[in-house]
């Protein structure tokens, strides 16, 4: 059985912190998105927000549903749905000691699933091209969940 700091030091477990980050990071990048859309199209969700624009009834204006904004808080939605597992299930598998390559070739796809859903949801790109994203990352997720199941834990 190894020890928990060999796992930790592992070239999967590296390789793991670096895709989990960049995803991470993508993800919170997805708010300052969202900041700029409220601030450029002028549509806030809370009154003390459209304050700083207007006072009194003037602010009220500013309170409303903007379609690009509420486009990138569904893409946002869509991270967190689908970031959060994966930072929970990668962990778990890269400690599991799967093959490099194989580990690689989850993260790799994830990452870069992640990274064009989000271009083909702000772009727009038409479908099945943002479809087509989230599906392979979720089968990325799932197939590690699968190997987790399978060779790792006990039922």
């Amino acid at each position: 059985m190894a020890k928990l700091t060999e796992l930790i030091d592992s070239e999967v477990f590296l390789a793991y912190s670096t895709y989990a980050t960049i995803v991470l990071l993508k993800m919170m990048l997805m708010s300052l998105c969202t900041a700029y859309f409220r601030l450029t199209r002028k549509a806030f969700a809370n009154p003390e927000d459209a304050g700083v624009h207007s006072k009194g009834e003037g602010a009220k204006k500013f309170l409303r549903t903007d379609p690009d904004v509420e486009r990138v808080r569904r893409c946002h939605l869509n991270d967190l749905e689908n970031i959060v597992p994966f930072i929970g299930i990668g962990l778990l598998y890269s400690l599991s000691r799967p093959d490099l390559f194989t580990a690689l070739l989850h993260f790799r796809i994830f990452a870069g699933s992640r990274i064009f859903h989000s271009i083909s949801y702000l772009v727009p790109l038409p479908q099945p091209c943002r479809g087509l994203s989230f599906f392979a990352g979720f089968i990325v997720t799932i197939s590690m969940a699968y190997r987790l199941l399978t060779t790792g834990l006990y039922l």
